[in-house]
């Protein structure tokens, strides 16, 4: 029988019964944290998913009619995953325009530290520091439609015309590119090459990716679905830890 999705009652209470365990079903809890989180069980193991959606907030608070993802609120539930021994894995799902670079990266950087599994998975758009978001897994997937879009690094306010202002930026878009390519398959200088680019976007820099060409640029591993992002988090599981 196909696998499918029973809704559970609880966060804690992920335990199949004999009909879910034996048509071999997914098991969702049907409480969803403050924070996005839930369980979920799948083929006996239970997986924490985590969505990043709308626009990385920093230390500024974003006004209340913008979807945001609050880094104070996905740091603690990271760290609450890797310490909770009955928690296999942890899924990313991530539509995301991008936002705060020091927050974006701060949670990249706590997720790659994880000595658990870790599969991402891009629903719709991993932008801008999504990008970061979406390698700093084991293994990225990202759904045929969706996008990702390189660009340079941006700001918003006021920018002092000197130097050490450039060479700031150009330190923080080095950083950025090294942690990419340290945790995907492509190399510096395409990245730099496709971040650079002026022909994909009208009046800026930088290149927008579907899904394929995603994959074939080396940033993510594979297009694939939820189903199949679910399916690796088990073998990673089983295999490695």
């Amino acid at each position: 029988m196909k696998e499918g999705i029973v809704i559970m009652k609880g966060i804690f209470n992920l335990e199949p019964d004999e009909e879910t365990a034996e048509n071999n079903e997914i098991a969702v809890s049907s409480e969803i944290n403050d924070d996005g989180s839930f369980l979920v069980r799948f083929k006996d193991k239970i997986f924490c998913c985590i969505s990043i959606i709308g626009q990385i907030e920093g230390h500024h608070i974003l006004s209340a009619d913008i979807k945001t993802t609050k880094y104070e609120h996905i740091i603690p539930k990271i760290i609450s995953v890797g310490c909770d021994e009955s928690i296999s894995g942890l899924l990313l799902i991530l539509n995301t325009v991008g936002g705060d670079i020091e927050a974006g990266m701060a949670i990249a950087e706590l997720v790659a530290g994880l000595k658990k599994p870790v599969v991402s998975i891009v629903l719709g758009g991993g932008h801008s520091i999504g990008i970061p978001l979406a390698v700093c897994a084991d293994k990225a997937f990202i759904s045929e439609t969706a996008t990702m879009t390189v660009h340079p690094v941006r700001t918003n306010g006021m920018i002092i015309g000197v130097p050490q202002q450039l060479a700031y930026f150009q330190n923080m878009q080095d950083r950025i590119v090294s942690f990419v390519c340290k945790h995907s398959g492509i190399s510096v200088e395409r990245m730099n090459s496709l971040m650079m680019s002026s022909g994909t976007l009208v009046g800026d820099f930088g290149t927008v990716l579907d899904g394929s060409s995603a994959v074939n640029e080396g940033i993510i591993d594979s297009v694939g679905t939820i189903h199949e992002a679910l399916e690796e988090l088990v073998n990673l599981s089983s295999s490695q830890y």
